[in-house]
């Protein structure tokens, strides 16, 4: 039998329920792991006498609970993230971090020589972070200096970057980073949040390269070009827990009115380019999920800004000052 790749915690799981007088139990997961939905609900019901609700919802993180499921359910286990900052809803939601047994090893090694810096500053994504101590040492053992930041109260380990988060990133000087981890995101985000060079170290196809965030910032200067002529914008904000950003949206559209421009505030849950078809606006300024604008650029009937693009459009703020939104803690 092939070993799992992630550990998504079964046991720990049915002892909770167990100990607990619950009778049904929702399972979240994001798009990755939702195959295995429901060879992991079959065995929650087996061994235990709960009944699963699984949610078919999109799920972008841990600020995207799903929180009509958990008004059905006793208890929701969220897979694949680590907890944010509100401990809100701590007596009902357990979030299952989902972390990797990918051994990270060789292709630490093997990023070694690509390394130009000396002080190499360590990320990752929280299916990693316990890793990064092991990172660390071949680093160190490479003649290299490690150094693993701590990020805001948003995030939960030394070392860990979300998609809307980088803060971890930018609290140790480093000549350059050593990202662990498969996609393009967030060590893109890395890069254009500190101005720094990022290596990816991908222990998932054992291969190291590094990000170009040229093509991005050329998608973003375009639609920023787009945006300068409008004259009726659409800030769209969203219901889901840890992405309402109501104070900031009305934070812009006054800054819209002192440039004597029009703006209205669009509230939805999930905020795709259908929902968006039938407002009929020169551009829209996302202040939802910050990976909105950037990953489904040219989807939407109208250029998609990030506030801080907003602001550039305004003439508040310079082009050279672009940089990714994010959702930041204290």
């Amino acid at each position: 039998m092939e070993k799992e790749s992630f550990d998504f915690q079964i046991e720990r799981i049915v002892s909770v329920v167990r100990d607990s007088d619950a009778r049904i139990v929702g399972l979240q997961f994001p798009e990755g792991f939702k195959r295995r939905s429901p060879g992991i609900a079959e065995r929650i019901e087996e061994e235990t006498d709960v009944r699963v609700i699984i949610s078919g919802n999109p799920c972008f993180g841990a600020c995207d609970l799903d929180v009509a499921l958990l008004d059905k359910v006793d208890l929701l286990f969220h897979f694949g993230h680590a907890q944010l900052d509100d401990s809100s809803l701590e007596s009902k939601v357990y979030f299952i971090e989902t972390r990797s047994n990918a051994d990270i090893a060789e292709v630490v090694k093997k990023a070694l020589p690509e390394l130009k810096g000396h002080k190499i500053g360590l990320i990752t994504t929280v299916q990693h972070v316990h890793k990064l101590e092991d990172a660390c040492s071949i680093l160190d053992s490479g003649g290299k200096e490690c150094v693993i930041g701590i990020g805001d109260s948003k995030i939960a380990y030394p070392g860990q970057v979300l998609g809307c988060n980088f803060s971890a990133a930018r609290s140790e000087e480093c000549d350059e980073y050593l990202y662990i981890g498969s996609g393009e995101f967030h060590p893109l985000g890395v890069s254009l949040s500190t101005g720094k060079r990022v290596l990816v170290a991908d222990p998932f196809v054992n291969g190291v390269r590094e990000v170009d965030p040229s093509r991005i910032l050329r998608q973003r200067s375009a639609v920023i070009a787009k945006s300068l002529d409008a004259s009726v914008f659409g800030i769209v904000i969203s219901s889901k827990p840890g992405q309402e950003r109501i104070e900031l949206a009305e934070k812009l559209k006054s800054l819209a009115q002192k440039h004597e421009k029009q703006a209205h505030i669009l509230s939805m849950d999930l905020v795709t380019p259908d929902q968006l078809l039938q407002f009929k606006v020169d551009a829209f300024v996302n202040t939802a999920c910050p990976r909105l604008a950037v990953d489904e650029v040219g989807r939407f009937n109208a250029p998609m800004l990030t506030p801080q693009e907003f602001e550039i459009v305004l003439g508040e703020k310079e082009w050279e000052n672009l940089v990714f939104d994010e959702i930041t803690g204290e």
